[in-house]
């Protein structure tokens, strides 16, 4: 059990000395045995987990600095087992083991740990803190630290619960700032492609406010609600750069605007090649974008009209290295970005060809090297002649892509 009651003590007193008896003291029971602990904890174990669970007890850091301070007048490291658990120093002691705290204040948190039911006070007849021995029989009055033993269970599970909290909180803001970088880096890539959208200024203005935001320490709630915006705006952004819209509007450009076509021989060879795929049943002809019209052009933006899903058939040696999923303009070229450091393309050529390409055609040409990898002595000066041939507008990806759908198909 416990060891509320002294154990050579006849009586154990429930009022404490000229101060008015509460609930607190009424708690001073002998409890079943099943809530006790039943083996020695570390005291200072015990007090970090309290700690970390004091806003569930109600208490402060000035309580438990003075908890802390009767803790060190416990001459053991462990709580429980047969040691009492009765420390008795005086006021003075305690006051200045706290560094010099103000006796009134230290009685003000002694109260409050007594009033949340983490100590006992074991008040001698006349008030006064002492120890008294029978031969070898102790009788001890002052503060007993058995009801912070004896609630060490509750303690821990307190503790866990706040940290549980905590780790949601750290992992939603963490979610949090990837998603305002996503968001931002959607923003800039979105006026590339689409340029006097006032959506995108609304992006960069989101991003802003929320890294202004995580500056400050935010509750769970507040996050939650900054990971709902950002997710319906990352899903508009991404319907905006790669949905039906941005199709429809791309098609639109296509039929309003001048072209810069490429070589007759080019759109020879992307058209027989186009007509061979769909032979082999790669992509319908009603696929969206795979007409023969539009795909061997470029529009002003450089924004490929080759199917995506071209792309990927065309090259599936990309799945080997990389994992993630890639089913819009803005993954390839993270995939892109990925694979080409392992390719050893430097990253000014890969700067140079986003430039002259525009990034989603400069991520199908590395992912079309990655498929003929080990056919190019020079990955990177293979990517440099390509874009010295699409700075001149003597170069586009389409017949690149149909040439690697042809192999795939003759195989």
């Amino acid at each position: 059990m416990c060891a509320f009651v002294n154990e050579f003590m006849e009586y154990t007193p429930l009022s404490p000395f000229m101060r008015p008896i509460s609930h607190a003291h009424l708690r001073v029971i002998e409890k079943p045995e099943a809530s006790v602990p039943g083996k020695p904890i570390n005291k200072w174990e015990l007090f970090r987990e309290l700690s970390k669970a004091q806003a569930a007890f109600s208490i402060t850091e000035r309580d438990l600095t003075v908890l802390q301070g009767l803790l060190s007048f416990f001459p053991d490291d462990a709580l429980g087992g047969d040691a009492e658990m009765v420390v008795f120093p005086s006021n003075k002691a305690i006051c200045e083991r706290l560094n010099g705290m103000p006796c009134s204040t230290m009685r003000r948190h002694l109260a409050r740990l007594v009033d949340v039911g983490l100590l006992v006070r074991r008040d001698s007849p006349n008030g006064k803190r002492y120890v008294r021995k029978h031969g070898e029989e102790r009788v001890v009055f002052g503060f007993d630290l058995s009801p912070l033993y004896c609630r060490s269970e509750e303690i821990a599970r307190a503790a866990e619960v706040v940290r549980d909290a905590e780790n949601r909180v750290r992992r939603l803001r963490e979610i949090v700032s990837l998603m305002r970088r996503d968001l931002a880096a959607l923003a800039e890539f979105g006026e590339e492609m689409q340029p006097g959208l006032g959506f995108w200024e609304q992006l960069h203005d989101t991003a802003a406010l929320t890294a202004r935001a995580l500056r400050r320490k935010l509750p769970l709630e507040d996050l939650e609600q900054y990971r709902t915006e950002l997710e319906a705006l990352l899903d508009k952004a991404r319907n905006v750069i790669d949905g039906p819209e941005t199709e429809d509007l791309v098609t639109n450009d296509v039929q309003n605007e001048h072209h810069q076509h490429n070589s007759k021989k080019d759109s020879i060879d992307f058209e027989h090649g186009l007509e061979k795929v769909r032979a082999a049943g790669v992509v319908p002809k009603d696929q969206p974008g795979a007409s023969e019209e539009g795909v061997e052009d470029l529009d002003t933006r450089r924004v490929p009209k080759i199917p995506l899903s071209l792309v990927i058939a065309g090259c599936p040696s990309l799945k080997t290295f990389y994992q993630g999923e890639i089913r819009h303009w803005h993954q390839l070229f993270d995939a892109a970005g990925h694979v080409r450091p392992a390719m050893g393309i430097s990253p000014s050529a890969w700067e140079d060809a986003q430039r002259c390409m525009g990034p989603e055609q400069a991520s199908i040409v590395v992912v079309a090297i990655l498929e003929r990898f080990a056919e190019i002595r020079s990955p990177g000066g293979y990517l440099r002649s390509l874009t010295a041939k699409a700075a001149a507008g003597e170069f586009s990806c389409g017949p690149m892509v149909m040439a690697l759908i042809g192999r795939r198909s003759a195989a």
